[in-house]
């Protein structure tokens, strides 16, 4: 017996293969018709979309739930000026916690304050009346602690990336920060996680790629990730970094041994490993490599082995040069055609020039991209420049060229380093601080529908879904595809099927442009409504 069907009518959809398209047809979780009201056929039930857009749903192709739905219920430090501003913070939020509490918080980002200096491990003592203090900067590649933390953590201070400051790095940063999320009960992960994907389900977002391991979270707390898919909203799909972990990683359910599979750290915490040094650092401070290529060879020879897709996190130069001599080096042994047939995947890519883009055109790499680090952090005077030097930063996150050479590109946002904020995301590649890199808004848009599709696995057997492979069409309005789209308002209007996104003005366009942003209506997934408008 087949599930009733629904007809939404009366709208207008985002369907390049039939512009004039206003109404279709779901049943049976797909798009089993589309075209105009008048032609419409009968339907079990209808919905009046009352001259909305409908547009395939978003993909954000780089999320971490739990780490995103923490920073959305608790501390969040983003919008913090100052280091004192962050203590005041830090002492308001820990007013009501029990003495035994860890104090966690997320999102500073001193690159922006007058006077760029940070709390001292003292300072956060006194500012949380002696409770342990974790706070992640907005890179989530570093962070804050206090004395207390430090304290329960005596093996830290001879870890490389420790400082008696408090504020960690490398090694360290990953010992303090295994101690204060393993403070998290699993009903407190289960809630941030419910948290997350519905606030993803409200933005139009249909499917997520969680990105786990043993540097940046727990196995339980992937496998409790992947156990959410289609519950609480979205698809999730797991990537695992564990190097050499290809099986475990099949294991746990993921579907790819990659994400943070970490090549090197981040440009926020001087960690990302460069060719050039940091402008704002040690005269002979690149940061840090922490793969070798033959280890990024064996690790893809693995992934190889065991059937699965792979892939790095590399945002300096020197770490995606390296990433892309081990790729030479497994092609060497696999064959370049076997390589590129995995699509393996790079996460970020930040600081990339012609010849390694070549690289990831030879190798056919997946470049999973966040056009909000730029909007954020580009330009002449932000966080790039800062590290970087003006002219390296506007080089920076160059997504316009890399599609035009032909690299996929998948969107998403590394939340909770950026807000999940997908039409913010496609403007940000549309109004790249450095008019060379930007995109139109139909390729910017589909890189964050389409290409989180073509990101995953071939193959890849929807979550909950049993027996069932990705055979249809992804990431498009089209008879036969399936039926996962959203609904949207459009208060700027409509141009060429998409929403408007920048302001006719050109002294106003730009990564902070003041036109406003979609609005979703309801999202729905293989013909399931995970989100409606006024629906708690």
């Amino acid at each position: 017996m087949t599930n009733p069907s629904t007809l939404y009518r009366g709208g207008r959809l985002y369907c390049p293969a039939d512009p004039r398209a206003t109404a279709l047809l779901v049943r049976d979780g797909r798009i089993a018709w589309l075209g105009t009201d008048g032609d419409a056929p009968a339907a079990d039930r209808s919905v009046d979309l009352d001259g909305a857009l409908v547009t395939p749903a978003f993909v954000d192709a780089h999320v971490h739930a739990t780490s995103t739905g923490l920073a959305l219920s608790g501390l969040d430090l983003s919008g913090a000026a100052s280091g004192d501003e962050v203590c005041a913070s830090v002492a308001g939020f820990a007013a009501d916690l029990p003495a035994d509490a860890v104090v966690l918080g997320h999102g500073w980002d001193e690159s922006g304050w007058p006077d760029r200096r940070v709390p001292d491990a003292m300072e956060l003592d006194r500012a949380a009346g002696g409770r342990r203090v974790y706070l992640s900067q907005a890179s989530i590649h570093s962070a804050l602690c206090s004395s207390a933390l430090l304290a329960a953590v005596p093996e830290v201070a001879g870890a490389p990336g420790y400082d008696v400051s408090g504020w960690l790095r490398r090694d360290a940063h990953h010992l303090v920060r295994e101690v204060a999320l393993g403070s998290v009960s699993t009903d407190q992960r289960a809630a941030a996680q419910q948290v997350m994907l519905r606030r993803a389900a409200s933005l139009g977002i249909a499917a997520v790629h969680e990105c786990g391991g043993p540097d940046i979270s727990s196995e339980a707390d992937f496998t409790a990730v992947l156990a959410r898919s289609g519950v609480d909203g979205p698809e999730v799909y797991g990537y695992w970094g564990e190097l050499m972990g290809a099986a475990r990683a099949r294991e746990l359910g993921a579907v790819g041994a990659g994400g943070d599979l970490f090549a090197d750290g981040a440009l926020g915490a001087r960690t990302a490993h460069l060719s050039v040094p940091y402008a704002d650092g040690e005269p002979d401070g690149c940061g840090h490599g922490y793969l070798t290529a033959e280890q990024v060879r064996d690790h893809l020879l693995d992934c190889a082995a065991q059937g699965m897709q792979g892939g790095f996190h590399a945002i300096g130069d020197a770490a995606i040069g390296t990433v892309l001599t081990g790729f030479a080096g497994a092609a060497g042994v696999l064959g370049l055609e076997r390589l590129r047939a995995a699509r393996h995947r790079v996460e970020h890519a930040e600081i990339i020039d012609k010849p390694l883009i070549a690289g990831f055109v030879e190798h056919g790499i997946v470049a999973s991209m966040q056009p909000a680090f730029d909007r954020l952090w580009g330009g002449e005077r932000r966080m790039y420049a800062t590290r970087l030097g003006v002219r390296r930063s506007l080089a920076s996150n160059p997504m316009g060229a890399m599609h035009a050479v032909g690299v996929t590109l998948a969107f998403g946002s590394d939340s909770p380093v950026t807000p999940l904020d997908p039409w913010g995301s496609v403007r940000a590649a549309m109004a790249h601080f450095n008019p060379v890199h930007r995109m139109t808004a139909r390729a910017a848009f589909a890189a964050h529908t389409r290409g989180g599709w073509r990101a995953l696995p071939d193959g890849v057997r929807r979550p909950g879904v049993a027996g069932r492979d990705r055979a249809v069409a992804e990431g498009v309005l089209a008879p036969g595809a399936a039926a996962t789209f959203a609904v949207w308002s459009t208060p700027a209007g409509v141009d060429g099927g998409l929403p408007v996104l920048l302001s006719a003005s050109p002294e106003l366009r730009g990564p902070e442009d003041p036109t406003p942003l979609p609005r979703c209506r309801r999202t729905v997934l293989r013909g399931s409504v995970i989100y409606e408008e006024g629906t708690p």
